[in-house]
């Protein structure tokens, strides 16, 4: 837990504003480093994922020239197992991420503790190689190995390079499938009015695409907010990404269906 205010020190950076930063690094509140990303990447690469692929089956049948009772048909299975998909791929990647992390830290603590000698040498050698002065290393590593828990969680970081998040498996499972879903649902929204506002129907596919475009490059400006890049230029960015997968899955349409 740091005391500073998280979002006024990005912004402060953005613009390199020193007093800004400073007022940013004094404030009165409490908050864990990096805890507003902490899911960032299951959300904005579960909801791209899910509009892009929606919105290719959508731009391939139309290409094809099909019925539109067939995008929803594959829209919608596409959705469920797509999702169900990366859900569970999302989950057993970061459970074994964890597992393995555990693993290591258990690994490095038990060194520790046979062995101090031994990892000493080690963080001597690491900040060595990092320029630091021999005698400088050396009291930081007289210093650091009092402090058993900061002396493990130091070797993970500099020696092993594993940086311990603690994200949960289920929720960033939760958060993709809720993100494909969501996202996913929208080139399909057009063609679910439809059904009941018929006059529509001609232009399911523009409608379609306006609104897959606006929400890729909303999707993309939300990205930034916690990267820290420029919003227009995350956005713009997300809707070059989705428009080629969709040119493309039209084309292949077109030729399919001829």
């Amino acid at each position: 837990m740091l005391t500073r205010n998280l979002e006024k020190a990005k912004q402060a950076f953005k613009h390199k504003n020193i007093e800004e930063t400073k007022r940013a690094h004094h404030a009165k509140r409490h908050e864990p480093h990096g805890a507003s990303g902490k899911y960032v990447k299951s959300f904005v690469y579960g909801g791209l994922d899910g509009i892009i692929t929606t919105f290719a089956i959508v731009a391939g049948v139309a290409g094809a020239s099909l019925a539109a009772k067939i995008v929803l048909i594959l829209g919608f299975a596409n959705l469920l197992a797509d999702g169900l998909s990366m859900a569970i791929g999302d989950y057993l990647s970061t459970k074994a991420e964890n597992d393995y992390n555990k693993t290591e830290r258990e690994r490095e603590t038990w060194e520790v503790e046979h062995y101090p000698e031994g990892e000493k040498k080690e963080m001597m050698e690491l900040y060595r190689e990092k320029g630091v002065p021999e005698e400088d290393a050396r009291q930081v590593v007289e210093i650091l190995s009092k402090h058993k828990t900061a002396w493990v969680d130091v070797m993970m970081k500099e020696e092993l390079g594993i940086i311990e998040d603690g994200e949960s498996p289920a929720k960033n499972a939760v958060v993709t499938f809720v993100a494909f879903t969501v996202f996913g649902f929208i080139p399909l929204l057009t063609y679910v009015i439809a059904n009941f506002v018929p006059s529509i129907g001609d232009y399911n596919f523009l409608f379609a695409s306006v609104l897959t475009g606006i929400t890729l490059f909303l999707l993309g400006a939300l990205k930034s907010k916690v990267v820290g890049t420029k919003w227009y230029n995350s956005g713009i960015e997300m809707l070059l990404v989705g428009g080629i997968a969709a040119v493309a899955a039209y084309f292949v349409g077109v030729a399919l269906g001829g």
